[in-house]
């Protein structure tokens, strides 16, 4: 759907234009070299403006274009599920029977039933540093809720970095099609000598530099900084709801009403109806 909509503005751009009469000669002629300096301009500041991670994660991020969600929701119904085998392990047999899985968690048979979320790092990682805290005798929920909180704002900066850097980005190159345009008109004075259907041309060839960067910025920069936005947020969730479930377990709540909770803080378009995650974790093995 994301490519589908660039491919609309672009069609309804040229579609607009044709339908006005307008004649592509002029654009083509003097796109090339405008393009150069816009998006040259705009490349070379993106660079200097963010960090060697931030240039190579926000390449990642254009797979937004084609997955704009970080997680639907059958990764969520396996997340759940992996919560309630944690829960479930550590109320039957006591917090020091998590040692083995989350001390390592490659190894551990549990979290390898749930491929989606054994393959993600990163979640895996949020999820047994937690355990190992509550299992070192601190279970205190409000002490964890603060300190998940805190991680959580770490990690939404990270995320969101990206969508930031490309946004700024379609700020400027609006900006950089006027200078590619001034650069025109200076060229074009430089021949006021030449007769009008010269200067004419000259001059709308200049113009193309205003257009395209215009048209660039909102019309293609910025929906896809939008996008990465999106994905971004989509990803937060996700951490989220692994610290609502966790919270709702150390307050008291039974495994199943544990992730119940983290079900009920799910957005409609991913969330799981209560009788799909019963059957769900009815069909789960005992924890071991």
């Amino acid at each position: 759907m994301k490519l589908l909509g660039l491919i609309a503005v672009f069609l309804a751009t040229y579609a607009g234009y044709a339908l006005g009469g307008g004649k592509l000669a002029p654009i083509l002629h003097a796109l090339p070299h405008e393009a150069l300096t816009i998006l040259g301009c705009a490349f070379g500041a993106f660079i200097v403006s963010n960090t060697g991670h931030v240039v190579k994660d926000t390449v990642k991020k254009l797979n937004c274009l084609i997955k704009p969600e970080a997680h639907d929701k059958d990764s969520y119904m396996e997340l759940l599920s992996v919560m309630y085998l944690l829960f479930k392990l550590a109320r039957t047999k006591g917090w020091l029977a998590l040692e083995s899985h989350i001390e390592e968690p490659h190894e551990s048979e549990l979290f390898k039933q749930f491929p989606g979320f054994y393959n993600d790092h990163h979640a895996l990682t949020f999820v047994c540093d937690y355990l190992r805290i509550i299992s070192l005798g601190n279970e205190n929920p409000h002490e964890i809720e603060a300190l998940m909180d805190e991680e959580i704002e770490t990690i939404t900066q990270e995320k969101m970095h990206p969508s930031h850097a490309v946004q700024v980005m379609a700020d400027g190159v609006p900006a950089l099609g006027i200078v590619a345009a001034v650069l025109g008109v200076i060229k074009t004075m430089g021949s006021i000598t030449e007769p009008p259907e010269v200067l004419g041309k000259m001059i709308g060839g200049a113009l193309v530099g205003t257009f395209f960067g215009v048209w660039v910025a909102y019309g293609f920069v910025a929906p896809i900084a939008g996008a990465m936005a999106g994905k971004g947020e989509s990803e937060i969730l996700y951490y989220r709801c692994i610290k609502v479930c966790t919270l709702s377990f150390l307050q008291g709540a039974a495994p199943q009403v544990a992730v119940e909770f983290g079900r009920k803080f799910l957005p409609h378009h991913v969330l799981p109806s209560f009788l799909e995650l019963e059957e769900k974790l009815n069909e789960l093995p005992s924890p071991g």
